[in-house]
């Protein structure tokens, strides 16, 4: 029997596999980030289910969140998967679904524009948050923001496997073009990195937390996602479509839309204080 054991070639494999499944490169990136977690846990041990559990435990006792566990597991899954060892995938950690999101992780309208005057000697910076805000793109999603699709005021974005059309709003289509001729981007891509490349997430999210001092703001909460969170709560408290709000943010699932909605402690215990039952 071939002996279970991971290797660098065997990732390889299976970078070629997410390829040819058409993972977008931010999935591809994230499935191998986590696989690797796992290779180092592993190192040169056969790969058997007790094994597996055991990492999965270590994951539990080492403070990761339950919803990074069952992210980081979906990813070794999908390996084991690939490689045809189905029996030693191991099942998710049941959780119940929350009523609401901690105060501490949640972005607001008011740090928000503390972010944008921190940012403002950085035009770049300052317009890339405004743009992922203003839209509930995902930041890897920047690169369709082209001169050409600004300039007709839509977006299409082809991200995992599904195409969606973003309105741009007038003022920010302003905001951007404006940016484009001043820096002599008359074509393609807005936001260039100094040689000319698509601007780098990792790049973006270094820079971002380097506007927390500034901005007063908690360094666990200045992520691009969080910007896209907020726009998402801020277009369901005018709406109120959950449905339209999904399309707008490519979900395939309302329930991933429902989470992004999802209110703080602090506010969820005022609505429950107002229901006047306690007397």
């Amino acid at each position: 029997m071939k002996e279970r054991t991971l290797s660098s070639t065997t990732l390889q494999a299976f970078q070629q596999y997410l390829i040819r499944e058409e993972k977008s490169t931010a999935t591809q990136e994230k499935y191998l980030r986590d696989v690797r977690v796992f290779w180092a846990y592993a190192g040169a041990q056969r790969i058997t289910k007790e094994l597996v559990i055991l990492y999965k435990q270590y994951l539990q006792e080492s403070g990761y969140a339950v919803r990074s566990i069952n992210s980081m597991l979906a990813s070794l899954n999908s390996l084991l998967g690939f490689l045809g060892w189905q029996d030693c995938r191991v099942k998710s950690i049941r959780q119940q679904k929350s009523a609401y999101c901690a105060e501490d992780q949640e972005l607001t309208r008011p740090e928000y524009l503390r972010l944008l005057a921190a940012a403002k000697q950085k035009p770049q910076l300052r317009l890339v948050l405004e743009t992922i805000c203003g839209t509930g793109i995902r930041v890897s999603e920047l690169r369709f923001f082209t001169v050409e699709a600004v300039r007709r005021g839509e977006v299409t974005i082809r991200c995992k496997g599904k195409v969606r059309t973003i309105l741009v709003p007038g003022k920010l289509k302003k905001l951007l073009l404006d940016y484009a001729g001043r820096h002599g981007i008359r074509a393609g891509t807005v936001f260039l990195d100094r040689r000319g490349n698509p601007l780098n997430r990792s790049v973006i999210w270094a820079q971002m937390k380097a506007l927390c001092r500034a901005a007063k703001v908690k360094a666990g909460k200045v992520f691009p996602h969080n910007l896209r969170k907020l726009f998402a709560r801020t277009f369901y408290g005018i709406e109120k479509d959950l449905a339209k709000l999904a399309d707008v943010l490519g979900h395939s699932s309302i329930d991933t839309t429902r989470i992004y909605i999802m209110t703080t402690g602090a506010e969820h215990r005022k609505k429950i204080e107002r229901l006047g039952l306690v007397v």
